[in-house]
């Protein structure tokens, strides 16, 4: 469990993707790519990690994920094989907003 903070750049555990947290709402929480806990840049991986295949969705690079909430936003700067996941809920690639119409 961590408590998220906008600018934060975290890495997984298991797999290449990193993403830099844009929005983070309050509270700890539990932030997954590929079923294991996402680490701190700083931090070293540890031996053996592998993607869960119920995870191995894949984290795309400069796609903006968020959950079913918006609370969160997280900005991909290296894509991955794992899919991210918070408090154990898949987080989605954000849509872009339409715009509205110029008539």
């Amino acid at each position: 469990m961590k408590t998220l903070k906008a600018g934060t750049r975290l890495k997984s555990a298991v797999c290449d993707a990193e993403v830099m947290v844009v929005k983070a709402g309050a509270g700890e929480v539990e932030l997954c790519c590929g079923g294991a806990e996402m680490l701190a840049m700083a931090d070293a991986k540890p031996a053996g990690g592998q993607v869960d295949a119920a995870q191995a969705g894949g984290t795309l690079v400069g796609k903006r994920y968020t959950d079913a909430a918006e609370s969160v936003e997280l900005l991909c700067t290296k894509g991955g094989k794992g899919s991210l996941s918070l408090n154990g809920e898949a987080l989605v690639v954000k849509q872009a907003k339409a715009l509205p119409s110029s008539d």
